[in-house]
């Protein structure tokens, strides 16, 4: 396995781990949406993480990830329901 493919490989495994405990959170449903829940909420807690300038000041940078990706997940959840909803 190359480098970049290791990398999708840990990206997609945050993001299904994130959709899991985002699921847990606020309600989920299958594999595929815990995947696409955490995936796109990598990229906007990651976003909204950076711009409001927040740092959690944990070492880990797997664990930092995890949470970036769990907290954008509840945002993408939630903001998917209130389109839902009308």
């Amino acid at each position: 396995m190359s480098i970049g493919t290791e990398a999708w490989i840990v990206f997609l495994l945050i993001g299904l781990v994130a959709g899991f405990l985002a699921g847990l959170v606020v309600g989920g449903g299958g594999l595929i949406s815990c995947l696409l829940s955490g995936v796109i909420g990598a990229f906007v807690g990651g976003f909204l993480f950076n711009w409001l300038g927040i740092s959690l000041g944990i070492q880990n940078a797997l664990v930092v990830e995890i949470i970036h990706a769990t907290v954008g997940a509840i945002i993408v959840v939630l903001f998917a329901r209130a389109i839902a909803w009308g």
